[in-house]
């Protein structure tokens, strides 16, 4: 079996997998949310994920998994259910996809920590469970990146761009989610030991950009837009929400403070090369997505799954559970062409559009 990722399209998602050869399998025809429809004789796999605000999930999680297990498997069918942040709806989502007669669930929990109930639930059926992106003790699988330096990666880059003194304001993942626990804590191991003073620190419900924009805005009742030399934000659509707090309040687009991110958004990538956000990570979802698609394919034909996957990942263990881990990358104005572009992720005219035009000039992208 060999999977090739040959394009990747900005939001249209449109993907080229070519070569691949697992056991007989075939089209696949994903349902609509929660439809439960499965193919005739077919293995089914359910794909659960946790909220639609993130722009990932609907623009490239969902269509590169259900691209990737339909090249992989002739008559498989990918059941899609999104909670839409509600843990209740994910609980009745889970029993929903079991009742239909998933093989396999791939659940992206709305609360890691609650959803070790849908586990026993599933396993309980002999339905393996792949814990996708955020971790469930007691999965059979586990699939995300490397968390913890993401938030790393985040804080040196706002260490370096304030020059390792200066006033932030610090805004965190929804506290049910167990990765957002992971980039806060990766972050403060770099900024708590720098010379940066956290004026206020938020941890947001639902990594919602409104939210972000609401609780920075309140902050600048507090604080002087000068007297904030830089926001730690977790993820792009907060840093969204951060440049319209700041610039409703007066600053200037060219005068604002460095601001983190996360997930290579495009709005977040025509930012950093337009000066208004620092930096990004950028988590090659394609290589998550069809580790997770491969995996599942196996589990519901109900082979052993190899030591190292044709995406080229090493199985490892995390906290007792079989795991596979990719790396982030760090993404600034110097090297998107050499990320996202170079990656098939974006094309240079998904992100060069209208006054982003002589920014990706500047940037030698064209």
């Amino acid at each position: 079996m060999s999977l090739h990722l040959h394009r990747v399209a900005a939001f249209s998602a449109s993907i080229l997998i070519g070569g691949l050869a697992l056991t007989a399998c075939g089209a696949n025809e994903a349902a609509d949310s929660g439809s439960g429809d499965s193919a005739e004789g077919g293995a089914t796999i359910a794909l659960l994920l946790p909220e639609s605000k993130t722009t990932r999930y609907e623009a490239f999680d969902k269509p590169l998994f259900e691209a990737a297990v339909a090249e992989l498997c002739d008559d498989c069918t990918v059941d899609y259910y999104n909670a839409d942040q509600d843990e209740a709806k994910q609980q009745q989502q889970v029993t929903t996809a079991l009742n239909a007669g998933a093989d396999v669930l791939v659940l992206d929990p709305v609360n890691g920590a609650g959803a070790t109930g849908m586990v026993s639930e599933a396993q309980g059926q002999d339905v393996p469970v792949i814990a996708y992106d955020r971790f469930i003790a007691g999965a059979d699988y586990y699939m995300s990146f490397d968390n913890e330096t993401v938030g790393q990666l985040q804080g040196e880059a706002l260490v370096e761009a304030m020059g390792d003194e200066g006033n932030i304001l610090m805004l965190n993942g929804a506290p049910s989610d167990p990765n957002a626990a992971q980039f806060k804590a990766g972050a403060h191991s770099v900024i708590d030991a720098s010379g940066l003073t956290i004026l206020e620190e938020y941890d947001n419900p639902d990594w919602s950009p409104e939210n972000a924009q609401q609780w920075t805005t309140d902050q600048l009742s507090k604080y002087d837009a000068s007297e904030i030399d830089g926001v730690y934000a977790a993820n792009d659509g907060q840093a969204g929400g951060v440049v319209a707090a700041l610039t409703g309040s007066g600053v200037a687009l060219d005068a604002l403070p460095p601001i983190t991110g996360q997930d290579a958004e495009i709005a977040a990538i025509q930012r950093i090369l337009a000066g208004e956000q620092a930096m990004t990570i950028y988590k090659p979802i394609p290589i998550e997505a069809e580790t997770a698609a491969e995996v599942a394919v196996y589990l519901a034909n109900g082979e052993d799954v190899p030591d190292t996957t044709e995406t080229g990942v090493d199985q490892t263990e995390y906290e007792g559970v079989a795991s596979f881990i990719f790396d982030p990358i760090i993404v600034t104005a110097e090297n998107v062409a050499d990320t996202v572009i170079a990656d098939g992720f974006y094309d240079a005219s998904d992100i060069c559009t209208g006054d982003y035009a002589d920014d990706c000039e500047a940037a030698g992208i064209s």
